[in-house]
């Protein structure tokens, strides 16, 4: 709609997890290097946590896309522990035959399976997205599987995705030995003021937009009503630039931003910092000095 009104090949700030728009944010780097060094070293259990909105499924997607063809990958979306054996689940994320009823034999067909892409000189990787709706059950089952190894190499690697409920799950007594299991762990926070505004900027740059769209203060306003979480961050952004484009506006001014926030407050439907009724737009300059001076400082 507004793509080539602001010179972009593409919209900068769709909610989808494009791992062509990673941000490499200190902690998203971090995620990032410890999920290839987890699975390079044939971790057992790998988790990484964040929340609603942090950039988990962007991290996954980004591992997808350069993933060798010395790894099988088995990918689980949405698990429940409603919807059947988690078995059945592996297995079809792994494209092998679930119409067999047996659990015993399920199992074993799994287990060869392993061992074969051992075999082939394969490393076997389970990742299981929204990883916090499993039960203690299911994730016991996991450890279970995870017990098909060798002397030597794990058969069976499992990276768990999921938002801070994982970890209050993880913390149960009858999980102490999952959590003795688990090699690499790393939780996503907000980004930082600065970082907030790389951000923007930078997901402008991948489709050719300039930098200065949104200026410092813009930026600023953007992390005051977001606090700094991706998802939000894109929302907010994108619904700023629909507002600045039906005015012919050329940048998105924190007023513009903050006009949005507060069209959505009124909604009802609002996932942004909630403002006072007494708040007026005068506040505004006042609300995001901090940081407005975070930014210009680099923090």
């Amino acid at each position: 709609m507004y793509e080539s009104f602001y010179g972009l090949s593409a919209k900068p700030f769709s909610l989808l997890p494009d791992a062509d728009f990673l941000f490499y944010s200190k902690r998203h780097q971090r995620a990032i290097t410890l999920l290839d060094y987890g699975i390079l070293t044939l971790a057992g259990f790998l988790v990484i946590t964040g929340e609603v909105g942090a950039g988990k499924t962007t991290i996954i997607r980004r591992y997808l896309k350069s993933v060798g063809d010395d790894v099988t990958v088995g990918l689980i979306t949405n698990p429940s522990r409603t919807i059947g054996r988690l078995l059945d689940w592996i297995t079809l994320a792994f494209d092998l035959d679930t119409n067999e009823r047996d659990e015993a034999k399920l199992y074993h067909r799994f287990v060869d399976f392993l061992l074969q892409q051992y075999a082939n000189g394969k490393r076997t990787v389970l990742i299981i997205d929204e990883a916090q709706n499993l039960g203690a059950d299911q994730l016991e089952e996991l450890r279970m599987l995870s017990n098909v190894n060798n002397e030597k190499d794990q058969m069976l690697q499992v990276v768990l995705v999921g938002q801070p409920e994982l970890l209050e799950a993880l913390k149960k007594p009858e999980l102490r030995q999952f959590v003795q299991r688990i090699a690499v762990h790393c939780h996503l926070d907000p980004l930082t003021p600065a970082e907030t505004a790389a951000y923007i900027r930078h997901r402008l740059g991948v489709v050719g937009g300039s930098p200065e769209l949104f200026d410092d203060i813009a930026c600023a306003a953007v992390h005051f009503f977001t606090g700094g979480v991706p998802r939000l961050i894109n929302l907010l952004c994108d619904q700023a630039m629909v507002y600045s484009f039906s005015e012919d506006k050329t940048t998105v001014s924190a007023e513009t931003v903050a006009e949005v926030a507060q069209d959505r407050g009124q909604s009802g439907l609002s996932a942004f910092r909630v403002l006072p009724d007494h708040w007026r737009m005068t506040r505004l300059v006042a609300d995001v000095e901090p940081f407005l001076a975070a930014i210009r400082e680099g923090k």
